[in-house]
């Protein structure tokens, strides 16, 4: 294997640039009475996946900024596609991850931007502007990895709680419904394990196995645009983001994130079991 694939840190400074780009593009339609649109065909029946000028709006701003700093950087973007995925960097963007909160006017939302070098989640952050808030993480080019958090509370470093075993644990998915029929069966051996289950928040739960609130996310159905950008903040942080086998995260489907190792290999022991 080669060398462990890491950041430079002048491109985790421009987390921030984008980070200050996109949020200014999404606060002005925040609680307000904009237009959504359904990206589903209507073949999909009542499936339902909301859009907004803000969405579409941020990840303009987003891909402007990068073509113009970075121009012979890849673009995998959830309103936009792709662009240049051979490269050997490639901003992965979510500009508005839990749009169905956004459009309640719940806060619990943010903006993801993850970079892959080599295909490897190196630096991510998610943002969310109407609560400034930051959390961010990266493989460093000296080796180390370092998770952080910016936001009312101050400045800090991030780092998950020790957490082995599942009587223990606080756990999230975003909804059951992410779920096909089985996948909902080995998600809820698991979930009869648990201290507490709880439902919503999108990307935040995933921010809150990285801030030591949390210990466990279980998802299904991601895409990349949805993940890459937390697992360098969850593992930076001292957790782990796989697939259900244990494999990469990095093309979404279905994910497991742990704040504590331990607690990790026996969610993946329940859901591979049955």
């Amino acid at each position: 294997m080669g060398r462990e694939a890491v950041v430079e840190s002048e491109l985790v400074d421009f987390l921030d640039a984008l980070a200050d780009v996109s949020g200014a593009a999404i606060l002005p339609h925040f609680r307000s009475r904009l237009a959504v649109e359904n990206k589903l065909s209507t073949a999909a029946g009542k499936a339902f996946d909301p859009v907004t000028v803000a969405d579409r709006a941020a990840e303009v701003a987003m891909r402007a900024l990068i073509g113009e700093r970075y121009p012979a950087h890849g673009i995998l973007g959830e309103e936009f596609g792709r662009e240049r995925l051979d490269a050997e960097h490639v901003w992965v963007l979510d500009p508005i991850d839990g749009t169905r909160a956004f459009i309640s006017g719940l806060p619990v939302w943010g903006t993801l931007i993850g970079l892959e070098r080599d295909g490897v989640p190196v630096a991510g952050m998610m943002h969310q502007p109407f609560t400034g808030e930051r959390y961010a993480g990266a493989r460093l080019a000296d080796g180390t990895r370092r998770a952080w958090y910016r936001g009312p509370e101050g400045a800090r470093e991030l780092a998950t709680r020790t957490c082995a075993a599942l009587a223990d644990a606080v756990m999230f998915t975003t909804s059951p419904s992410l779920f096909t029929a089985e996948e909902r069966v080995a998600f809820e051996r698991v979930e009869a394990t648990v201290k507490l289950s709880r439902y919503g928040v999108d990307c935040y739960a995933y921010c809150m196995v990285a801030a030591g609130f949390v210990d466990v996310v279980i998802e299904a159905g991601l895409q990349p645009y949805d993940i890459v950008a937390l697992i360098p903040v969850i593992e930076a942080a001292g957790g782990v983001v796989t697939s259900w086998t244990g494999g990469s995260a990095a093309e979404g489907g279905q994910v497991v994130a742990s704040g504590d190792p331990r607690l990790h290999d026996e969610v993946l022991r329940l859901l591979a079991a049955g």
